[in-house]
């Protein structure tokens, strides 16, 4: 049996790790809970700073002005991590055929 050439064993590893992504199957679920944590977290950290904005100041609407702003940055973190783009490359089958698992 002779040794594997180089450009094999990488072949062999690629095939390992799509492998090994297609058997955990979470990625989106992964995906899903960042954009959700990201958006809900920066809601809640900037409206609490608004809260304390507001108690300290005797104002009425930085809470509100807090939970506008930290959902902005929530969906900004959101594209700058770039969780919508593997939808935009791999736009999936075109509309009216049917899906055709890949081998």
């Amino acid at each position: 049996m002779r040794p594997k050439a180089a450009a094999d064993v990488a072949k062999d590893s690629k095939n390992t790790k799509d492998a090994e992504l297609a058997d955990t199957g979470d990625g989106g679920y992964n995906a899903g809970m960042a954009v959700f944590s990201y958006i809900v977290g920066g809601i809640v950290v900037w409206s609490l700073i608004g809260w304390g904005l507001d108690s300290l100041w005797g104002t009425r609407w930085l809470v509100l002005a807090g939970a506008i702003l930290g959902a902005a940055g929530g969906f900004y973190l959101v594209q700058m991590h770039g969780f919508f783009k593997h939808r935009a490359e791999n736009p999936g089958p075109e509309p009216g055929k049917p899906h055709k698992p890949s081998e």
